[in-house]
């Protein structure tokens, strides 16, 4: 699966919900900076 179109499903999912990415990770078990870094994956992968 394409890591852009991933990070961009998670986020656009969560902005659609009106949720913050702390209330999101606290729905499924996370943390705030999980979700935060799976919405910007691309970045670590472009830099890796």
């Amino acid at each position: 699966m394409d890591i852009k179109k991933v990070e961009k499903f998670i986020a656009s999912c969560r902005k659609e919900k009106n949720m913050t990415q702390k209330e999101l990770a606290e729905l499924i078990g996370v943390t705030d900076k999980s979700i935060s870094k799976w919405e910007r994956a691309s970045i670590y992968q472009i830099a890796h």
